[in-house]
């Protein structure tokens, strides 16, 4: 018996959405990470991407655990000294809160060129509306 590798052209992707009102950061993001990825399917193929799109509404609702609210630090660099910036999750949150989930997620997929086709799937807003209702994703429970 062979083994079984998915073709890219074989791949026909679906929708997904998840509410991450009231939801845990981290939890949120390994679902979301698993479908992008494509390793809820049985076709799964570790150098192929075939994974779903994924829309996460209500990302400025996600909950943090513990003190990491305060304690938790994004840090930026841009290449010139003395310009390194260090912001809190409280004040990611109140700038740009689905950054939150961007980068959890992000974290979780192969740092690759695979992994920079996959994440442009993610489409994360704050508010509970999103562009992608023609596409009718189907909704994840977590």
């Amino acid at each position: 018996m062979s083994t079984f590798f998915a073709k890219q052209e074989d791949q026909k992707p679906r929708w997904y959405i998840i509410d991450a009102r009231d939801q845990v950061l981290g939890k949120v993001a390994v679902r979301a990470a698993n479908v992008l990825r494509g390793k809820t399917k049985p076709t799964f193929t570790p150098h192929v991407d075939t994974g779903d799109f994924v829309v996460v509404v209500n990302a400025e609702k996600v909950v943090l655990t513990g003190r990491k609210e305060t304690a938790k630090v994004y840090m930026s660099y841009s290449q010139y000294p003395g310009k390194e910036k260090r912001r809190t999750a409280k004040q990611v949150r109140a700038t740009h809160p689905e950054k939150l989930i961007e980068h959890a997620v992000k974290g979780m997929i192969p740092h690759n060129r695979l992994g920079r086709q996959m994440i442009t799937k993610l489409k994360v807003y704050p508010g509970a509306t999103h562009p992608h209702a023609a596409q009718k994703p189907e909704p994840i429970s977590l």
